[in-house]
């Protein structure tokens, strides 16, 4: 019962639900930068390594299932849409917590290269993080539509459009972080340094 009321709930405002749950991911992503939990393990520089091979590994498999959903139902296969975004979104929670473990403990890398060079990855860096973050809310409407709502019923909703800038970003920012992942970890190099938290 309760759970027929919530999804009634969302179906009815996906955009203040959305609006709530970007919020609460904003602020999960800010509170791991800027105060000192001590809900994450302090990591090592091999550890920072691990967790950032596997967030490139994470952000290039939901990569391939954006570009597949995106075909999917360019060719009129809503069923296979559906399940390629769904698991988009379900890896990129676990990009989530692979990513707020990172970050909370303490360790980071630092770019190394020629100034041009850097200046280049700076640049996409920053293009990713700004997409990144665009991206949340607007995946998260289209995603609420998407669950809620039948595929006769999507016609009716802004999920097409509101789903073509979300993916857009979304795929531009997963290209350009694992580009920078590349020069970082295996074109270049980097320094290893503690954030300081808190």
């Amino acid at each position: 019962m309760a759970t027929a009321t919530a999804k009634r709930r969302v179906r009815n405002n996906p955009l203040e639900t959305a609006i709530v749950l970007t919020i609460v991911g904003y602020g999960l992503v800010v509170g791991t930068f800027l105060l000192d939990l001590p809900i994450y393990p302090e990591l090592t520089n091999e550890q920072v390594n691990v967790f950032s091979h596997a967030i490139a590994l994470i952000n290039t498999m939901t990569t391939v299932c954006l570009a597949a959903g995106w075909y999917f139902i360019r060719a009129g296969e809503v069923g296979k849409h559906r399940f390629a975004m769904v698991t988009a979104f379900a890896l990129i929670l676990m990009f989530l917590v692979v990513y707020l473990i990172r970050v909370g403990g303490g360790g980071t890398k630092m770019f190394v290269g020629p100034d041009l060079v850097t200046y280049g990855y700076l640049l996409m860096l920053a293009i990713h993080i700004l997409l990144s973050i665009v991206a949340v809310p607007l995946v998260l409407y289209a995603l609420l539509l998407g669950l809620t709502h039948t595929p006769a019923e999507l016609r009716q909703t802004a999920h097409a459009r509101v789903g073509r800038l979300a993916a857009g970003s979304w795929l531009l920012s997963l290209i350009l972080g694992v580009v920078t992942y590349l020069l970082l970890d295996h074109v270049y190099s980097y320094e290893f340094a503690w954030l300081a938290l808190g």
